[in-house]
């Protein structure tokens, strides 16, 4: 039996009629409390049991891509974490990455309350947050914190020899992330359209030494004019800058919206190819309406199409998985894909990879679904592997997504 569907899910979502976010940010600052670089007994103890629960290790899920081993191809979408405060309690529960963000240079509150709402007829979520976050230098001190210097370069301005020896000390005291951690970076609202290439810019330049990947997201609904950065005379002054500052050739990917259409995304496309992006995250959050159960939305008492914001979850389903295939096959599966949106089972998770996902995130499912829900997913896509024969998770990308001759 599944405790938190069982027992534990009921009263979060209806017994307590607590705010979805309030609820969000309780779980969240309780987790960033076991996520310490030196955790006492009872930390440690608490985070082997939830590796003992929540993880599965089968190294036939195991991939390389851009350098970075992966040891199994689930991992935690943007917005769940969107200050990194917590970053290394992911990997406890059987997480094989996690991506942390949406973070933007400028602190910023994001929008009005309530903004966030959950529609369980349709095992989906709207939010329109509107990237509220601590901003990049704070994002930057709490993982300095954590993890210490990654690659080398040190704090920015900081210097003389006895704080280069602390700052030594520090990053030798302190352990690496058990697995790659990706940040997802956002234009402040603050920033005028024209000016988004060096809003990203300064983000990247204070983040580059943490993360081991990054994400340009010009696909959320809930910034004003964002989405239009996606058009290719907006969106390749962005890709410019930040390539010409990654000297270290972090893995830079963008992430796309499910509305566009394919015409759209094949100038996406087209666009990453030129400046040598490592890959696509497909999809965002979906402004569609259609086919909803859910009429009007209890906490604000209006029609679900009066609602503004972005729809996750189970109605992104289908079409997340419709990109990726198309991507797949524009690309002919040279361009490696982070699949996201619906995904609640082991054959949700299979039908993104076998579209041309190498990598699959969640957020939405894992809310209704638990925490169980990553083992459960694992456990079945190596069923999967095994009733077609696979040796390894790579040799599943794809294979339904090709064009056949």
């Amino acid at each position: 039996m599944d405790i938190y569907q069982s027992l534990l899910r009921p009263v979060l979502f209806s017994g307590l009629k607590a705010d979805p976010e309030w609820l969000h940010q309780y779980s969240l600052r309780t987790l960033s409390g076991l996520d310490r670089p030196n955790p006492n007994l009872l930390t440690r103890w608490i985070q082997t049991r939830l590796q003992q629960s929540y993880g599965l290790t089968d190294s036939r899920q195991q991939q390389t891509l851009w350098n970075l081993s992966f040891t199994n191809p689930i991992g935690l979408a943007a917005g769940f974490d969107k200050d990194g405060i917590a970053s290394g309690i992911w990997s406890h529960f059987g997480f094989g990455f996690a991506e942390l963000g949406t973070v933007t240079h400028q602190a910023q509150p994001g929008n009005p309350q309530p903004r966030l709402f959950r529609l369980p007829l349709d095992q989906a979520a709207l939010n329109r947050m509107g990237f509220n976050n601590q901003g990049a230098a704070a994002m930057a001190e709490t993982l300095r914190r954590r993890w210490g210097g990654r690659g080398g370069g040190g704090v920015e301005g900081v210097g003389g020899a006895n704080t280069q020896s602390s700052i030594f000390n520090l990053q030798s005291s302190i352990p690496r992330p058990p697995f790659p951690l990706g940040i997802n970076l956002g234009k402040s609202k603050v920033t005028p359209l024209e000016q988004a290439a060096g809003d990203y810019l300064a983000s990247f330049r204070l983040l580059k030494e943490w993360g081991d990947y990054f994400v340009v997201n010009v696909s959320s609904p809930n910034t004003p004019g964002l989405r239009s950065l996606q058009a290719t005379e907006q969106l390749e002054p962005i890709l410019q800058a930040l390539q010409q500052e990654n000297s270290d050739r972090k893995p830079l990917l963008v992430k796309i919206a499910p509305d566009l259409d394919w015409g759209a995304i094949a100038d996406v496309l087209e666009l990453a190819q030129q400046h040598q992006l490592a890959g696509i995250i497909a999809t965002n959050t979906t402004i569609r309406r259609e086919g909803l159960k859910t009429q009007i939305i209890e906490a604000t008492g209006k029609p679900v199409q009066e609602e503004a914001g972005g729809i996750s979850g189970a109605p992104l389903r289908q079409r997340s998985t419709d990109v990726i295939r198309f991507i797949y096959q524009e690309t002919q599966g040279t361009l490696p894909i982070i699949g996201v949106g619906g995904v609640f089972t082991a054959e949700d998770a299979w039908e993104k990879i076998t579209a041309g996902a190498s990598l699959v995130q969640v957020y939405t499912g894992w809310i209704y679904e638990g925490p169980g829900m990553v083992r459960r997913i694992l456990a079945g896509l190596v069923q999967k592997m095994e009733e077609q024969g696979m040796k390894a998770i790579a040799e599943a990308v794809g294979v339904g997504g090709r064009v056949k001759g």
